[in-house]
């Protein structure tokens, strides 16, 4: 089924704001879901509203949490999430680190448990959106291991995100914004509830044998798990959001002498930098540009209709989405209805909210 954006936030909104959140955080968080889907990042869309929704009724969110700095040290700024919304608490420590990044230059923001961020790339737009350059080391703890290391055969991290944005005067910003692994977690979840394949190179069965069906990750008898992207290089990188984002960003890690909740928690380091302290912005912005029109300027390759920058396609899919609305699968609305009703809302008051 096709939803527009707004019926989709207004069930978002309802289903968290019946679950115990304050009904501005709720919406807030909505949005933040439902802008994901527009993005064509469904595994960060509304389909995480179960999630949340079980989260927040065994304790594992707070769901009136704001962001607690614990250290201030100049151009370093430390902040515990207190399990708040990741929504919520990120972008109370972005906006603290956007203020000092503009009068230091830069900033280095640490983030520690923080209930699920969400799609990350939320937060460097939203930096870019203030002129800034952010870089941004994220580690996902809180459960069991999803992702094999490098040459290893069993389960060691979770799929733990990088994301990279370059500002642009015309606002469309160069934003990278990925899992280490193949795919994210996320988006083998949506095939699994879709039965559909995963890319190749994606998973390992519970023998290690490579495979493209997601039940070996989600089924209760799966025993499977996750690949980084890129062989060694994307495992290195993997390797250094879990120390990056973990360790020194939340001081929390994958390894096994830390309590797992079951719930999805992340640790964030972030880098924001404004160029403007580097340099001549306008030489800086000139340069931005010619590149990026060089790159335009590359002849597609066969099947390729033009060469993209990082964002791009986040921007076709809002443009298409906006148009023809956002279609969220038989399975994953199932599991929206049980939230809802979890929630205490019954199917006639989540169809009302449709119309």
């Amino acid at each position: 089924m096709r939803i527009h954006k707004n019926s989709l936030v207004q069930v978002a909104t309802a289903i968290l704001t019946s679950a115990g959140a304050e009904a501005d955080r709720a919406h807030a968080v909505a949005e933040h879901l439902v802008i994901a889907n527009l993005k064509g990042h469904d595994s960060h869309g509304v389909g995480m509203v179960p999630n949340y929704v079980g989260a927040m009724v065994n304790g594992l969110i707070n769901p009136q949490s704001d962001v607690k700095l614990t250290r201030d040290n100049g151009a370093v700024l430390t902040f515990d999430g207190d399990l708040g919304f990741g929504r919520i608490v990120g972008m109370q420590a972005m906006d603290k680190g956007i203020e000092r990044a503009k009068s230091h230059g830069i900033c280095c923001v640490a983030l520690g448990s923080a209930a699920h961020l969400g799609r990350i790339g939320a937060f460097a737009e939203h930096c870019a959106e203030a002129g800034l350059i952010s870089t941004h080391y994220v580690n996902v703890v809180g459960h069991d291991p999803m992702v094999v290391a490098y040459g290893g055969r069993d389960r060691r991290f979770i799929t733990n995100p990088f994301c990279c944005a370059v500002p642009r005067a015309d606002g469309n910003h160069v934003v990278l914004d990925m899992a280490t692994t193949t795919v994210a977690a996320g988006k083998v979840r949506v095939a699994y509830m879709k039965g559909e394949p995963v890319p190749k190179h994606s998973l390992v069965d519970k023998n290690g044998v490579e495979t493209t069906d997601a039940s070996v990750i989600f089924s209760k008898d799966g025993g499977g798990a996750m690949q980084p992207f890129g062989l060694h290089k994307g495992y290195g990188l993997m390797v250094m959001c879990e120390l990056l984002g973990g360790a020194l960003g939340g001081h929390f890690t994958m390894q096994p002498g830390n309590q797992r909740s079951g719930a999805t928690l992340n640790n964030m380091l972030s880098i924001i930098l404004d160029p403007a302290a580097v340099g001549d912005l306008a030489t800086y912005d000139a340069e931005v540009s010619a590149m990026i029109d060089y790159i335009y300027a590359s002849e597609p390759a066969d099947g390729v209709d033009k060469v993209m920058i990082p964002g791009d396609p986040e921007r076709q899919s809002t443009r298409t989405r906006n148009a023809e609305g956002i279609e969220i699968d038989d399975n994953s609305w199932q599991d929206i209805m049980q939230a809802a009703d979890r929630a205490g809302l019954d199917a006639a008051q989540i169809t009302a909210l449709l119309d």
